[in-house]
């Protein structure tokens, strides 16, 4: 892959929302304001295994510093930022407010991955009103018992009421899961809930595991993972058919993988040898950044990059540092796979089982010579 902006040019995601301007591909920034946060989760990177750090948030000058920085990266590269604001809970951040204002002002576009706790009918609708498109909630169980099993308890009930604050706003309403073996067999009711609930877009991605007896606790087998994923696509098509209007987004990579066997997803004629048309994003069309100035390829998994204060997100973008997580070559087991440039798995997953990115997906059930 060549180490010039033609990388981002080729591969950010291309923006499917018309408005008042012309449509221009968006590149993704997931930005931790905060690491604030009311719930210690058993799944969070930030308090893993009951880590007891110093929570850090970014202060209103570092904000405007990653703000112009990014917007000068997509000038470079003709796109438009897309900025997921996250935490920790954002809303905990002092200048919470105030960057949604400077938001507004820049006429970004912009959601929230956050809590319920702190969501009220009046608080949603000023995100709204202050260009939120949407609000994106976790939900780890189909009932109060799994879900706070992994979140604090109250969690789930708290989910649901805010998920009504949401959709009166006006915004679009996001469920995410993480999925192991824990909660995986309720993945299907999951789904039904979503629907039940109007949600606008669900989705679940695989635990990244962040230590040994995690890996143990909480691992599926490539088969168990195929059989669960088939589930879901039952019940999924079963809803469309009946007129569900929620978006199932496929994020996990390995969709591709099941709708390929299935004849669903055809390797398009022509498609050049080598080349990445989709799959995982870190390293093409997505970057992280937390309440320190430290840029990642991806937040699941340890991939520093570089500071903001010390180089400009595009010198990051386009520096060594990421150009190794572009080495698609070194994928030991992708490289040799005919869904190479349209899956490619999920290397943070990889990475949390070994330690190693390049590693194969420890639930991928192709099998390649």
């Amino acid at each position: 892959m060549c180490n010039t902006c033609e990388i981002a040019k080729e591969n950010i995601s291309v923006s499917v929302e018309n408005g008042d301007r012309p449509m221009r591909p968006t590149f993704a920034f997931q930005w931790h304001i905060t690491d604030e946060c009311d719930q210690r989760c058993k799944h969070c990177y930030l308090f893993s295994e009951d880590a007891r750090m110093a929570c850090k948030s970014m202060t209103w000058d570092d904000m405007t510093l990653v703000l112009d920085s990014c917007y000068d990266f997509c000038d470079c590269v003709g796109g438009e930022p897309y900025f997921y604001i996250t935490g920790g809970d954002p809303i905990l951040h002092r200048d919470f407010w105030r960057l949604a204002e400077e938001l507004h002002a820049r006429r970004a576009k912009w959601c929230i991955m956050g809590n319920p706790f702190h969501l009220t009918d009046e608080v949603c609708l000023r995100m709204r009103e202050l260009g939120c498109r949407k609000y994106q909630l976790s939900l780890d169980g189909a009932n109060a018992a799994t879900h706070d099993l992994f979140r604090k308890p109250g969690s789930f009930d708290e989910t649901l009421r805010a998920a009504e604050c949401i959709k009166r706003s006006g915004m679009w309403l996001a469920l995410m899961s993480t999925v192991s073996s824990t909660n995986a067999a309720e993945l299907p009711d999951m789904i039904d809930l979503a629907a039940r609930i109007d949600a606008d877009v669900f989705a679940f991605g695989r635990y990244c595991p962040t230590k040994g007896q995690r890996l143990e606790e909480f691992h599926m087998e490539p088969l168990e993972y195929r059989a669960l994923l088939l589930a879901c696509q039952e019940r999924i098509d079963a809803l469309a058919a009946a007129g569900c209007k929620t978006t199932f987004q496929k994020k996990d990579h390995l969709w591709t993988l099941l709708e390929w066997e299935q004849g669903r997803f055809i390797i398009p004629e022509g498609a050049a040898c080598g080349k990445i048309y989709d799959g995982c994003h870190c390293g093409i069309a997505h970057m992280t950044v937390l309440p320190t100035g430290d840029v990642y390829a991806c937040r699941r998994m340890e991939s520093r990059i570089g500071n903001v204060h010390e180089e400009s997100m595009f010198d990051l973008f386009m520096g060594q540092n990421m150009e190794a997580h572009r080495e698609f070559s070194k994928f030991e087991k992708c490289d040799r796979c005919k869904l190479r440039g349209w899956c490619r798995g999920c290397p943070a997953v990889a990475a949390g089982y070994t330690g190693n990115m390049y590693a194969p997906d420890p639930q991928c059930w192709m099998e390649v010579d």
